[in-house]
């Protein structure tokens, strides 16, 4: 992959916001308006104007951990993070907890990419600076739940929210359990 381009990245923050927002109104709301709020405590409840209330709340508050990704100084794409208390709604919940042995200190959650950037390294520039901070932070185990690719016929209009299982893979995550058809729990310890 030589010719990946670098990339800046940056918390998402009160000073930040602008550029997020930026991003989430260029790719219509992100997912019919969700505003990358599907994980947190409230869930995607609402309009695609709550969810952008909620959001920017949580940016103000400081109970939000996501990672901007800037190509040229604009932000392009993101990956989530965040305490099982900052992120406890995932999909396949009842699957997860019905062989869940122990909670991890981090979830990855959502990842986006603008659609002017994908196939570019986004994804990949984002998780690995959320590997970082969460480090910085201390380290722990980190969750992800990607969505199987390999074998899978493409899914018309489906999104990889979470990311390919192979992204993970690569960045030193291994299978945890099957908790869906086509995603699983991933898991890897990050020291501090």
């Amino acid at each position: 992959m030589t010719d990946t381009p670098s990339y800046e990245t940056r918390l998402l923050t009160p000073d930040t916001w602008a550029d997020f927002a930026a991003l989430v109104e260029a790719n219509n709301g992100v997912w019919g308006g969700c505003w990358c709020i599907g994980f947190h405590p409230e869930g995607l409840a609402g309009t695609a104007e709550d969810h952008r209330i909620a959001k920017r709340e949580h940016t103000e508050r400081g109970t939000v951990h996501q990672v901007l990704v800037y190509d040229d100084g604009e932000a392009v794409g993101w990956c989530q993070f965040g305490t099982p208390d900052e992120l406890p709604r995932i999909k396949n919940a009842a699957a997860y907890e019905k062989e869940l042995v122990t909670l991890p200190q981090w979830r990855i959650g959502c990842i986006f990419t603008g659609s002017k950037h994908r196939g570019r390294g986004v994804a990949r520039a984002a998780v690995t600076a959320v590997l970082a901070e969460i480090a910085a932070a201390g380290g722990g185990v980190v969750e992800a739940y990607p969505e199987q690719v390999v074998d899978r016929k493409p899914q018309r209009g489906a999104y990889l929210h979470t990311g390919p299982e192979s992204l993970y893979e690569e960045l030193g995550f291994v299978r945890d359990r099957r908790i869906a058809k086509w995603r699983r729990v991933m898991r890897r310890t990050v020291d501090a």
